[in-house]
């Protein structure tokens, strides 16, 4: 009997989510509350109503990982043509690591990528991780008081993980969403430029500029939008603190 999930959005021909052309899935679910999320609609791990301008539509299907790899698979020509693939992503894609298991197992040869926050159970990530040929891996505070602040959780579940796919031998990319005054704070990007320049397997730093246009998904889906922080504060994408260490990194 085949696993279900649910999934609040696919994008096709997606360029940004890994190499080549690719499939982007989006799994519904995060163990994670970021002040800056800019998918709120991937938090819950239940279907909810989304209201625009084009009226309300209900974000979170479920499937059959049988259907969702159906689905996937038939574009599995193009995406090899391109040397691209599908992506997962979320929410946290790991909190439905049997569903993704299945689903991954089900593609048909396709270049397969991992967007993770890395907060899961160390037995699901290594699972899924396996099963994965890059991981892109979030990365956003490395203080755990700071961590604990503006994510709801800590660090250490995080941190450990990335040493795990350090030592899996798995190719990986660290992605740093800069929010202004906090997580672009010299201290911080130093801090994740010193933990990331020892690690084998990671390919480069990605930063990532704070997305201002959050605030309105928040309000279609119906949900309190206010972060602690500063929006309008200019974010600081600092690549030397990266380039001094000897670390690959680029502005996103």
């Amino acid at each position: 009997m085949s696993t279900s999930g649910i999934v609040f959005d696919i994008v096709e021909f997606a360029v940004h989510d890994g190499p080549g052309i690719r499939t982007t899935v989006f799994l519904k679910g995060c163990p994670l509350d970021c002040t800056w999320c800019h998918n709120p609609e991937g938090k819950s791990s239940l279907p909810q109503v989304m209201l625009g301008a084009a009226g309300a539509r209900i974000a979170g299907k479920w499937y059959t990982a049988e259907a969702l790899a159906r689905r996937l698979n038939r574009q599995a020509d193009i995406l090899r043509a391109s040397q691209g693939g599908v992506t997962f992503s979320g929410g946290e894609p790991l909190t439905q690591a049997d569903f993704l298991l299945e689903v991954i197992d089900r593609l048909d040869g396709v270049h397969v990528t991992l967007d993770t926050s890395g907060y899961a159970e160390e037995g699901d990530f290594r699972r899924v991780a396996q099963h994965c040929d890059l991981v892109y891996f979030d990365l956003k505070l490395i203080d755990e008081r700071l961590h604990q602040r503006y994510t709801g959780r800590s660090n250490l579940p995080i941190l450990n993980n990335l040493r795990l796919l350090s030592k899996m031998g798995k190719p990986f990319v660290i992605r740093v969403p800069l929010v202004p005054g906090v997580t672009d704070t010299q201290n911080n990007l130093t801090a994740i430029a010193r933990l990331v320049s020892v690690l084998p397997g990671l390919i480069r730093v990605d930063l990532l500029p704070y997305n201002r246009a959050a605030g309105a998904k928040y309000q279609a889906a119906g949900m309190p939008y206010a972060p602690d922080f500063d929006e309008d504060q200019e974010c600081r994408s600092d690549t030397g603190v990266f380039e001094g260490m000897g670390v690959p990194v680029r502005v996103a």
